[in-house]
């Protein structure tokens, strides 16, 4: 497998737009991380978006009565593309930036809410930028994910972890300082029309790719080589009426300041 640093990867996947792939899905837990925006925030409402990718749920997805968006972003071709998606939205209180999650200079107090969605925090600096009784919404891909896929394959994200990321995220905004935390498992059933379009899905995701979540290890990663002959036997024993099935295990995490 070839090995490539963290910003590089990023750099060249520029987007988490899935349209291409064409994916079905069946939601089979009751957590809408969409909805719980709506519920907390108003016309005066600032949000922070991190990890915000190439932008497209921030603009497709939030609210659009808020106030202030602001989506932030490692790598610098995500950003350039947020950039340009915002340009054909039309939208005037969405803005993108650079930005390390790790070493945050958001102002302090600032913000409603601040989203995380698939990516790396750091809650004690996410808690100095959040007004009091602001609200923080996480939402993460965990160990178990498409597990009977990486047993298969026999690597993937998190695949030799002890301890779920979703458990690390939960101690971590407690020992931040946040109150009324919760965490849910959500459960997703991923439906994709074809083996080519699974398999570009695969070379494009982390999800194959060998590195530790408990480790930390964020700063390199795989892009995998797909054994076509194990992939094969995962389409025969996963296709259903609706597609090829993959069964995805995420987390969300909401918490109040």
């Amino acid at each position: 497998m070839k090995k490539v640093n963290e910003k590089k990867y990023y750099d060249q996947v520029k987007d988490w737009s899935f349209d291409e792939f064409q994916i079905k899905t069946d939601e089979l837990t009751n957590w809408n991380m969409y909805e719980i925006l709506e519920k907390v925030t108003n016309e005066n409402s600032k949000i922070l978006d991190l990890g915000t990718g190439g932008g497209e749920k921030a603009l497709s997805k939030y609210p659009s009565y808020v106030k202030e968006i602001l989506g932030t972003d490692y790598s610098n071709a995500m950003i350039e593309t947020a950039k340009n998606n915002l340009k054909k939205s039309g939208r005037s209180n969405v803005s993108f930036r650079i930005k390390n999650n790790l070493e945050m200079d958001t102002e302090d107090d600032y913000y409603d809410v601040v989203v995380a969605r698939n990516t790396v925090t750091d809650p004690k600096q996410i808690y100095k930028t959040l007004k009091k009784g602001g609200v923080l919404l996480v939402h993460g891909v965990d160990m178990f994910d498409c597990l009977e896929l990486k047993l298969i394959f026999g690597r993937g994200q998190a695949f030799n972890d002890k301890k779920p990321i979703s458990i690390i995220d939960y101690e971590n905004i407690l020992n931040a300082g946040f109150n009324e935390v919760e965490l849910v498992p959500i459960h997703v059933r991923e439906y994709f029309k074809n083996e080519e379009l699974l398999k570009k899905f695969l070379l494009k995701v982390p999800i194959l790719d060998d590195f530790s979540e408990e480790a930390g290890d964020f700063k390199d990663f795989y892009f995998p080589e797909i054994e076509d002959e194990k992939l094969d036997y995962y389409i025969e024993r996963n296709t259903t009426e609706k597609g090829i099935c993959l069964y995805r295990r995420y987390y969300g995490i909401s918490a109040k300041k």
